[in-house]
């Protein structure tokens, strides 16, 4: 295991790492970062995902804590409220951007309100199993395809409610035009240790 990942260094040394990878054999640089939020809310067996129509929600605002950020954009976005717990970090660079991306994840178990779509989102509910999706009353599979590409390796530790960091760093591919991951790496906090949020 690396002796720290740039973006990780907070409670670096409670992680396990679970998986690594790409092509790249250095980690991007980064001059600046902006830090963002995302919620995710569970129901029985569920997830409340959102379709985002524009722009990369979900920024801290000068003045507010990531936990406030995270409460008031799920309250805009989609109508609700939780009880939100930091569970997990992602740090992500890519090549067209001049800064890094700092998001802190919060679960939420229950919600209040009226689920509703907004300008900026269309929340969907999906089953947290696999094969609930042969179920024709039960909520759709968790879409990955239409996730970003290392989402599949941190998903599951959300699923699972266990505490998690990642981080991944993006290239322009010149022939599809698209971002693609090109180093990554996830852990999990090991042993009974708290992170501090």
């Amino acid at each position: 295991m690396p002796e720290s990942i740039p973006g990780l260094e907070k409670d670096f040394n409670l992680l396990r790492e679970t998986v690594s990878g790409g092509t790249s054999t250095r980690w991007m640089d980064h001059k600046k970062v902006k830090f963002y939020t995302n919620a995710f809310i569970f129901h029985g067996n569920k997830v409340l995902l959102g379709y985002k129509k524009r722009g990369f929600g979900g920024k801290v605002e000068l003045g507010e804590t990531s936990l406030e950020a995270a409460a008031r954009e799920l309250e805009e976005e989609a109508g609700i409220k939780s009880a939100l717990k930091h569970i997990g970090v992602l740090f992500f660079l890519s090549d067209d951007e001049d800064c890094a991306f700092h998001i802190d994840i919060y679960r939420g178990d229950g919600f209040t309100g009226v689920i509703t779509e907004s300008e900026e989102m269309r929340p969907e509910w999906f089953s947290t199993h696999a094969d609930d999706s042969l179920d024709t009353g039960a909520a759709p599979s968790i879409p990955y395809e239409q996730l970003w590409e290392t989402d599949p390796y941190w998903f599951p530790y959300l699923l699972s409610n266990m505490p998690f960091r990642g981080r991944a760093d993006f290239r322009t591919d010149p022939d599809e035009g698209k971002l693609l991951p090109c180093k990554w790496w996830f852990g999990v906090l090991g042993g009974s240790a708290e992170v501090a949020d």
